[in-house]
């Protein structure tokens, strides 16, 4: 409690800090390639036949994903801190390959856990973090995935809490993370509202975003939390609910508390934490962020599964009629999008939160569909 008393006390002081947030809006511009464009998704729109999609391109954010725009302002964070060196947990890769870009030019030291499992695949991504300088440790515990990576972190943490910050990578865990990350994160949303404002002369009707733990999702969706719009987060539903092979923690979860925080979560009749399914390894968490838990309860956004099929025809209709190529973790909130659309009407809007850049998932992919590369 004292590490994260204090880490709450920097983080309210220095996000008052006019010196913090031009360095900040430096990174965020200069490196990071904000802001992302907002892309009518012209083919894919009159494919299906309904509601017009537009894609916020978080793809196109330095390393091919919103993950950047948190790990930026919490190394910036921790340097101001005067931390030496910074940890992260990481699933697909991409949080852990965002880290340590975001400590190699802001200059601290990087260590970032990843389940052995993760590791294996996405293996490109290890090898981007090691590239950028930073330090893979390999986590054998558990299901190897990322909810061990979590636990490790926090051991490592709560060590070395003097040197180190840790940088988590999506809204979950203890106070102050999923308030923080969220504020991190919220630029895409406000991004976004500028410019469909700009493009439609009015908001949108729907908001869809995959949901893990959540960030990218509630990154799009704080800014309209005041407005009348339809909000859907889109969980991962694997090989089907009824099989249990899933990652849909609030589609089919209890409350409970894991990681420093009470929300859904996927666990057996004694609360142990039950192992988790998903063809995509960013949503391979047994959890969800404790605010998407509130936005559920009080109605404002829906929580829907798409499988592990439908993600998989999602990565590749929107590569071939787009050319361009989703992250598997954004290709399910792809297929939510889809499906939305044609039963809406022409006029309406969607906009989709594309995540990230599916380069990382081609292997993968291919060898899901017996492809040798």
């Amino acid at each position: 409690m004292p590490i994260l008393e204090d880490l709450d006390d920097a983080y309210q002081k220095i996000i008052k800090d006019n010196q913090f947030n031009h360095e900040l809006d430096y990174y965020l511009t200069h490196f990071a390639g904000r802001p992302t464009p907002l892309y009518y998704a012209k083919h894919l729109t009159e494919y299906i036949g309904g509601a017009k999609i537009y894609l916020k391109r978080e793809d196109l954010a330095h390393l091919g994903a919103h993950k950047i725009n948190n790990t930026v302002g919490q190394v910036l964070l921790a340097k101001h801190m005067g931390k030496k060196r910074v940890i992260a947990e990481t699933g697909a890769g991409q949080h852990g390959v965002a880290t340590t870009a975001a400590a190699a030019t802001i200059g601290l030291k990087c260590d970032v856990y990843m389940g052995e499992t993760d590791i294996q695949r996405q293996s490109l991504n290890a090898y981007r973090i090691k590239l950028i300088g930073g330090n893979v440790i390999p986590v054998r515990s558990g299901s190897k995935t990322l909810k061990d990576a979590i636990n490790e972190s926090l051991r490592d943490y709560i060590k070395n809490c003097q040197s180190t910050h840790y940088v988590i990578g999506s809204v979950v865990g203890p106070h102050p993370y999923p308030q923080m990350i969220r504020n991190f994160q919220k630029i895409i949303g406000e991004e976004t509202r500028k410019q469909i404002l700009e493009r439609e002369k009015r908001l949108p009707d729907c908001l869809m975003a995959c949901v893990g733990g959540g960030s990218n999702a509630i990154g799009l969706f704080h800014p309209f939390f005041n407005d009348n719009i339809r909000m859907i987060g889109v969980e991962a539903g694997g090989k089907g609910i009824s099989t249990g092979k899933h990652a849909a923690s609030i589609g089919a979860g209890k409350i409970g508390v894991l990681h420093g925080q009470k929300s859904f979560f996927l666990q057996d009749n004694h609360g142990q934490i039950i192992e988790t399914h998903s063809i995509s390894a960013g949503l391979d968490y047994p959890g969800v962020g404790p605010e998407h838990a509130y936005y559920h309860d009080i109605k404002k956004a829906e929580y829907i599964s798409i499988t592990d099929k439908e993600a998989l025809k999602a990565f590749h209709l929107l590569s071939q009629l787009e050319g361009i190529i989703p992250a598997m973790e954004s290709s399910h909130a792809i297929a939510q999008a889809c499906r939305q659309a044609s039963k809406m009407e022409k006029n309406e809007i969607i906009v989709v939160c594309l995540s990230g850049r599916g380069d990382k998932d081609i292997r993968m992919v291919a060898a899901e569909e017996g492809v040798t590369l």
